[in-house]
């Protein structure tokens, strides 16, 4: 469903309500950053949880920072496990630091990672040194937002690095926030 940017918060609820009760509708994942006309936190409560793929309502993020198996986590933070389950690389007892702290990858991400028993680091903006913290990883996942913010200064060999940042450069080239140069 696509509606146009300047709906009103209560139209886009009326819409929204109507598509969450649907029972023809099974799964429900709304893009964001929505309008800022709109209340994002109150359409997060408002999603059931039961259809919520990308697991922002309370109930599914509860479930994730409980390690409740019956909730849907983020996708994106998921598909990280499941990439690195796919290539065999092993979590337990790894040091695993990731760079971002966001509730769409790094925060629920510590929490199937520490499920996983790994040992969990969340670098952000604030963090003193960030590099030495980072080169310290056995595995890094990458989701700050920012295009190139990770560089060779961060890295070490033998490090497992998973970069999910979509962005797009100066150049107007789709890049991640790792600088594979």
């Amino acid at each position: 469903y696509v509606y146009p940017e300047d709906i009103t918060d209560s139209d886009f609820k009326a819409e929204f309500t109507r598509i969450n009760e649907d029972p023809d509708v099974t799964g429900i994942l709304m893009l964001r950053p929505l309008p800022k006309q709109i209340c994002e936190k109150d359409i997060e409560g408002m999603i059931d949880p039961a259809k919520d793929l990308d697991g922002i309502s309370p109930v599914n993020i509860a479930k994730i920072f409980e390690g409740d198996d019956s909730g849907f986590a983020p996708c994106t933070a998921e598909a990280v496990i499941e990439v690195l389950k796919a290539a065999e690389i092993p979590m337990t007892g790894k040091r695993v630091t990731i760079v971002g702290r966001s509730m769409v990858v790094g925060k629920p991400l510590s929490m199937l990672m520490v499920k996983e028993n790994a040992t969990v680091t969340i670098c952000h903006t604030r963090t003193k040194d960030m590099p030495s913290v980072v080169k310290e990883a056995d595995i890094v996942i990458v989701a700050a937002g920012r295009a190139g913010v990770v560089g060779a200064e961060y890295v070490k060999e033998g490090q497992t690095i998973i970069d999910v940042g979509i962005n797009v450069n100066a150049e107007g080239k789709l890049c991640g926030d790792v600088d594979y140069a």
